[in-house]
C-alpha cells in the first residue's frame, strides 16, 4: 500500500501528543464555525493549555468536563479570533463532518506522551 506522506521515525518523534483532562468549557460565539474554548490540564510538568475545538455537534459542555483527550502540545500557538490556541485537540472526522475526539480507553496520568 502506498501512503501519501511517508515520514521517518525521527519526524514522528517530534510530535508531542499528550493526554490531558478538560477542566473548563466555554462557548465560542466569535468562531466562524460552532466551537468551544477548552481549558485542558496536562499535568504539573506541562500545565494548562487552551484550545478551540469544533466539537459542538457531538459533545455538550457538561459531557466534556473531566474528559481525557489526546492533543498535540508542541505546535506554535495560533490566534483564533480573540483566543490564542495553545494545543491541537485530536479527533476523527465522520462523513457528516462532525468530529469524534481521540481519547485513551483506560486512565493514564495527564501529560503522558503517546508511545
Amino acid at each position: 500500500m502506498q501512503y501519501m506522506n511517508t515520514l521517518e521515525w525521527r519526524d514522528f518523534q517530534k510530535v508531542e501528543m499528550r493526554v490531558g483532562t478538560i477542566i473548563e468549557v466555554e462557548d465560542f460565539p466569535q468562531a466562524r464555525n460552532p466551537s468551544y474554548i477548552l481549558k485542558i490540564d496536562f499535568g504539573e510538568s506541562i500545565g494548562f493549555k487552551k484550545s478551540s475545538a469544533q466539537i459542538t455537534s457531538l459533545y455538550t459542555k457538561e459531557a466534556l468536563v473531566s474528559k481525557k483527550i489526546i492533543a498535540v502540545i508542541n505546535f506554535p500557538p495560533k490566534q483564533i479570533g480573540p483566543i490564542m490556541s495553545e494545543c491541537l485537540v485530536t479527533g476523527f472526522h465522520r462523513e457528516d463532518g462532525s468530529v469524534v475526539l481521540s481519547t485513551p480507553d483506560l486512565d493514564v496520568p495527564n501529560g503522558t506522551r503517546l508511545a
